[in-house]
């Protein structure tokens, strides 16, 4: 028997156990799971970032306990099987690849994605904007959204584009705020990041793991201010800024190095 089919068959028996036997796992519903779920996809996230691959392979195995938990939960409410689980998305991995398990030529990744919405519509689905959660974090929820209506071919040519679009809303931001219109500015300041993440598909960076590193790069050298600030007994709080900004350049050098 393969080795991956052997662990994951082991893996459903001990759910069936801990749903059987263990006061806490019996209690558990779809609604309790949620949050618990939530928090360890952002647990994976951290690791993905740090590029801990222990951490991930981790990560990974507590996500994969939370869809068997959802699929026993889902055969107990007579709702679904396992089987239907995975049988659902090969049905839909063959139907969404007929460049892999039929006869359509692709010639490169925007291809397959132009192919995935037509076909995601074929389905039943109205928009393509269907498959976007409402729940998604408001930075993921934009990469989202532009990554779908680009694959229906409404993008911009080119960077220069996308930046140039940039700069316009920032000049409209400035406006707002000169105006001290502040549902003018709070709808400029969005257009704004809603721009750039548009930029950043252009040039390849992933906006929220960008600003991910940035916080914890931001977070590394607060740390260490506060460190040095105790260290020479210095009170940050009655320091003005051009002191601090003296010992926010210490850090940077020092955490550099």
């Amino acid at each position: 028997m393969d080795t991956r089919l052997q662990a994951f068959e082991r893996l459903l028996h001990i759910m069936d156990d801990l749903r059987e036997k263990c006061p806490w796992d019996k209690k558990q519903t779809v609604q309790t799971l949620r949050k618990l779920t939530i928090e360890e996809t952002y647990e994976l996230s951290d690791a993905i970032i740090n590029e801990d691959w222990k951490s991930i392979k981790e990560e990974l195995g507590d996500l994969f306990l939370h869809l068997v938990f959802y699929s026993k939960i889902g055969k107990e409410q007579q709702q679904f099987e396992m089987e239907d689980v995975l049988n659902g998305i090969c049905e839909k991995l063959i139907f969404r690849h007929p460049h892999i398990y039929g006869d359509v030529k692709v010639e490169n990744e925007e291809d397959v994605k132009r192919n995935w919405e037509q076909l995601k519509l074929k389905e039943g689905k109205k928009s393509v904007l269907e498959g976007v959660p409402n729940s998604l974090p408001a930075i993921n929820k934009a990469q989202r959204i532009q990554d779908k209506v680009r694959a229906v071919g409404f993008d911009w040519d080119n960077k220069e584009q996308v930046m140039d679009k940039v700069m316009e809303e920032i000049d409209e931001l400035k406006e707002a705020v000169e105006q001290k219109d502040e549902s003018a500015i709070e709808l400029e300041f969005g257009d704004v990041l809603f721009a750039l993440i548009n930029y950043s598909r252009f040039i390849e960076v992933d906006t929220e793991k960008a600003l991910e590193k940035t916080n914890q790069k931001f977070m590394k050298r607060f740390q260490w201010m506060e460190n040095y600030a105790g260290e020479n007994k210095l009170d940050m709080h009655t320091m003005n800024l051009e002191q601090l900004d003296k010992i926010w350049n210490l850090a940077k050098n020092e955490l550099k190095k």
